[in-house]
């Protein structure tokens, strides 16, 4: 069999192990030390927010962001529809309820306009969310300021889920750094990664203290263990925070790589569409500069000769390349079919056609040899139908 082609696996630098070395050196196994000190700064310095507190999990920073607001059990949370489960699980997670918001086609991220609606349509039922939750898919920024002047004409805070996107950013701000919290993921396949491990960043200095006070268990400041509310075990260790420090340090590098197979792949597919193919991608409006975290692409069927995602799809697995479809809108998941939402079809359409190329910073001149001689052969196929 083949070797596989990864959709993105982790692409390591220079210091991580030194790092890490240090740590066991010096002892500093503890949940705590140096390291996370130091990855928090470089966060901060990252995003140009002023405080962070190192997690266990993007989804940890999403769930205490929403315990910091107060959400609680009925309260209501406004989330984008299309997007992995975890921007959704933490508002279950504090009995609360998930509200979804539809995208607009340009960057597949929550529609402003949809959100001004569900947000006046509440304020009428005096029933107006804790919360509101974008999404940077894939690395591309959401119309963070339509979204926030929205929010903030109705008093709405923001938990900016910029797990895709560090990175990013509009205008030379940086994703993460919009929204009254910032939500960042160092899951293994994200741009840079800590094995396991995510980061919740402010400029409120209160919220994070509090956040890293209920992220260690919530121990009361006594000689004994004493907690006057529940408290999670949700802390990164020194160890896996040396692995960010050296991840942050590359983290430029593995940006640039994954926007140059963006641009490698719309070259590619180009030769197609100028002889009557419509393969379509996620395009960054002005001033938007996108991590191209995943380069994705949009193959409707009926204006492609028949061709559709799937095809693409099952060419690659029996090459042994991984791609994947496009995130499945959190309305059509079983586990939140009645939940309440506000749809315009533009992410049911997204999922129906998108999809997924792999997209790794250490992808080799031979592996995307592979990649474009395995579409080739699906778009032969189709060519002349």
């Amino acid at each position: 069999m083949k070797s596989k082609i990864w959709l993105s696996s982790p692409h390591m630098g220079h210091n991580e192990l030194n790092y890490v070395n240090g740590a066991f050196e010096t002892n500093w196994i503890a949940p705590l030390g140096p390291h996370v000190n130091a990855f928090e700064q470089g966060l901060q310095e990252q995003t140009t927010t002023k405080h962070a507190a190192a997690l266990s999990s993007g989804t940890s920073a999403l769930h205490l962001a929403l315990i910091l607001l107060g959400v609680t059990q009925e309260d209501d949370v406004y989330c984008q529809s299309i997007t992995f489960s975890a921007s959704a699980n933490p508002i279950a997670y504090q009995g609360a309820n998930p509200v979804f918001i539809d995208s607009e086609p340009d960057t597949w991220n929550m529609d402003p306009q949809l959100l001004k609606t569900a947000l006046t349509e509440a304020k009428q039922n005096g029933r107006l969310p804790k919360a509101i939750i974008p999404v940077h898919l894939y690395g591309m920024p959401a119309r963070m300021s339509e979204i926030t002047s929205i929010a903030n004409e109705f008093n709405i805070p923001v938990i900016e889920d910029a797990a895709e996107a560090l990175g990013s950013n509009i205008h030379g701000k940086p994703c993460g750094s919009f929204g009254d919290f910032g939500v960042l993921s160092f899951n293994g396949n994200k741009i840079i990664t800590t094995s396991g491990g995510g980061a919740l960043v402010s400029n409120d200095a209160e919220m994070i203290e509090k956040a890293r006070f209920l992220a260690t268990q919530a121990r009361d400041a006594t000689p004994h263990y004493e907690h006057s509310q529940i408290g999670y075990n949700y802390r990164m260790s020194n160890v896996l925070a040396g692995i960010g420090r050296g991840q942050l340090e590359v983290l430029n590098d593995r940006v640039e790589a994954r926007r140059r197979n963006f641009e490698r792949y719309k070259k590619y597919f180009s030769k197609y569409n100028d002889v009557g193919f419509n393969i379509r991608f996620q395009e960054a409006p002005s001033g938007y500069h996108s991590n191209r975290w995943l380069s994705c692409i949009l193959v409707d069927s009926s204006f492609n000769n028949g061709l559709s995602r799937e095809e693409i799809r099952l060419e690659f697995e029996l090459e042994n390349i991984e791609a994947r479809p496009l995130w499945k809108p959190m309305h059509q998941q079983p586990v939140f079919l009645n939940a309440k939402r506000y749809l315009n079809g533009v992410s049911d359409k997204l999922f129906a056609d998108g999809l997924c190329l792999p997209s790794g910073s250490n992808l080799t001149k031979e592996e995307f040899q592979r990649i474009f001689e395995c579409l080739d052969r699906v778009f032969v196929k189709y060519q002349n139908r």
